[in-house]
């Protein structure tokens, strides 16, 4: 979790909140599947299968490897912006953005994997960037995001 301070004269508190291991899971499992996909690429050429492997064949496979590696990064991408008055939700690939007035809650259930939007009409927001595996930050971001979300309505 970031904290920034803005350049603005009022100086509210403006906070960036991203997951951690999922960014460290989905970047050591990408950089695995580029590496398998290039040693199958290597390997094909030299393969007795009665097939022909050509170059372009050792390109795509490579093509596929780097593909799939940056799908599996999207799971990194989760990203919570809050400030005063509302929190922007970016989960893997659309965001949202909420005004503290739209939102009754900051909640993280018992046996969820990330934190929620409590939202009017029984309605909730998962927010993917405080995950319950980041343990003590998601915690700390729990709290930072219903700090602010308690400063926005008793104002």
């Amino acid at each position: 979790m970031t904290v920034m301070t803005p350049r603005a004269a009022d100086a509210a508190e403006s906070v960036v909140i991203r997951p951690r291991r999922a960014f460290w899971m989905s970047a050591t499992l990408a950089v695995l599947l580029v590496a398998v996909f290039v040693v199958v690429a290597v390997l094909l050429r030299g393969s007795n299968t009665g097939v022909r492997f050509q170059t372009s064949d050792q390109v795509a496979m490579i093509g596929i490897g780097v593909l799939l590696g940056l799908g599996t990064m999207l799971f990194a991408m989760p990203r919570v912006r809050a400030d005063a008055e509302g929190v922007e939700v970016r989960n893997v690939l659309l965001g949202k953005r909420f005004a503290w007035t739209d939102v009754l809650s900051v909640s993280f259930p018992d046996g969820a994997s990330w934190a929620r939007l409590e939202l009017p009409d029984d309605e909730y927001y998962s927010v993917m960037a405080v995950q319950a595996v980041d343990r003590e930050r998601a915690v700390e971001a729990v709290r930072v995001l219903r700090r602010l979300h308690k400063q926005a309505w008793s104002e």
